[in-house]
């Protein structure tokens, strides 16, 4: 059963989060596989995790900003925010940051404790992806993008308010 949902609907997850990595021999056995490091293990090991064969993808904590990636930001497939707890939102202000103000296009996903209610609001922010939260169901879930018809507020999916969208 998959338990990523991305671009609305579910998905076979074909990465492999890394919690840690913090050797250059962890790196050989993951050589083939397209992993998901910590920004420390890519501020670190970048010139030997560039050197492999298989993809490499970033997360960040809640603490981490969007602009510790520099000039790397756009060179990733994928970036992961990770939630610590639910009412830990900062990952939202760092997916806005990565949407609105660095222009990152790639795949933007929500990881850690991650649940059906937050879906809707996270994709207004900018992620495309979620990887749910082990006692969430994800069927469940999908429904949660569909739970408000419209919404007033500008965000990264709707640039314009509902005041300007019903003007035009």
């Amino acid at each position: 059963m998959p338990n990523l949902i991305k671009n609305r609907a579910l998905a076979q997850d074909s990465w492999t989060l890394l919690q840690e990595l913090t050797s250059l021999d962890e790196i050989a056995q993951y050589n083939e596989q397209s992993i998901i490091v910590p920004l420390s293990a890519w501020q670190e090991l970048k010139q030997a995790l560039k050197q492999r064969s298989g993809r490499c993808a970033v997360w960040l904590k809640s603490h981490e900003l969007p602009s510790e990636l520099g000039e790397d930001l756009h060179s990733f497939a994928l970036i992961a925010l990770h939630f610590p707890t639910f009412a830990d939102g900062r990952a939202y202000s760092s997916a806005r940051e990565l949407r609105n103000n660095l222009g990152y296009k790639g795949e933007l996903r929500a990881i850690g404790d991650v649940l059906r209610d937050q879906l809707f609001y996270m994709s207004r922010c900018g992620f495309d992806s979620f990887a749910l939260r082990d006692d969430q169901n994800i069927e469940v879930a999908l429904q949660a993008f569909d739970d408000f018809k419209d919404a007033y507020q500008v965000s990264v999916d709707q640039p314009l308010p509902l005041f300007r969208r019903r003007a035009s």
